[in-house]
């Protein structure tokens, strides 16, 4: 048996540990994968060597480098429940769903871009949680046709979105409802760290979580932006921080669909 130590230097939240999941999915050499998204750090445990492994890995583009690989004993290796993995997978995709919803339609009705920028990158994790629940029992072309799907129809809004965000650059609209903004973006954040904290508890004994890990998250960096932008537009009151923002969570997920992209190929 043997325990592998991948530093993943671009995974920094669950979503991109259940893409790499996915993407090593169907390697009968592996064993159990541990996770330790805090220091960017994944330890496979597998049958034998294969650089399938690092191939695939390195696929994805987060940077995935093998620090060290060592032989251990079978008689280490502790398996993980799925029962209680696929319930957590459930409830984070749940509350990021619920988010998409919420955000997206207070994102319209405050006009602000920001929060409908965001409340794509909610359906993007909810898109790779699903995937992850899904594809347990599934052929891998069928995971891969249905990651391809998601991947396009991501990409598909994101592109639209940035082409209102023009729009509204070069048009005189409306300044956004910075309160709306403020508020949604804070529940959202509160959301989002609840979700870190119930995936890494599942992965440890402890009862907390160290706070540096929830601030790593892209997602909750994210939230912390369209709340800046609420203040900007309050302060300034122009509508162009809620349109900058915008477009910059817009090309987050513009590439988070290309990372979707990438577990079809």
């Amino acid at each position: 048996m043997y325990k592998s130590l991948y530093h993943i230097s671009k995974m920094d939240c669950p979503s991109e540990e259940n893409m790499i999941r996915m993407k090593l999915d169907g390697l009968v050499v592996i064993k159990k994968l541990e996770f330790d998204i805090e220091n960017r750090n994944l330890t496979i445990f597998h049958s034998e060597n294969d650089d399938e492994i690092l191939s695939r890995l390195e696929a994805l583009n987060f940077g995935a480098k093998l620090s060290n690989s060592e032989t251990i004993e079978e008689s280490e290796l502790v398996l993980e429940d799925s029962n209680v993995q696929s319930k957590l997978l459930w409830s984070v995709l749940i509350i990021n769903f619920v988010f998409f919803i919420i955000e997206m339609s207070t994102g319209v009705i405050s006009k602000s871009m920001g929060l409908v920028a965001d409340s794509l990158d909610m359906l993007a994790d909810s898109f790779v949680y699903g995937l992850s629940l899904w594809a347990v029992g599934s052929t891998v072309l069928r995971k891969k046709k249905v990651a391809l799907w998601s991947g396009y129809f991501q990409l598909s809004l994101a592109l639209l979105g940035i082409i209102e965000v023009v729009r509204r650059f070069i048009g005189s609209e409306e300044m956004p409802d910075y309160r709306i903004m403020i508020g949604v973006s804070i529940f959202a954040l509160i959301a989002n760290a609840a979700c870190l904290v119930l995936l890494q508890k599942s992965k440890s004994n402890e009862a907390h979580m160290k706070a540096s890990m929830i601030f790593t998250s892209n997602d909750v960096i994210i939230n912390g932006g369209v709340i800046l932008a609420g203040v900007l537009v309050l302060l300034t009151q122009s509508k162009y921080p809620d349109l900058i923002i915008g477009s910059i969570v817009f090309l987050i997920v513009v590439r988070g669909a290309v990372r979707i992209l990438n577990l079809g190929k």
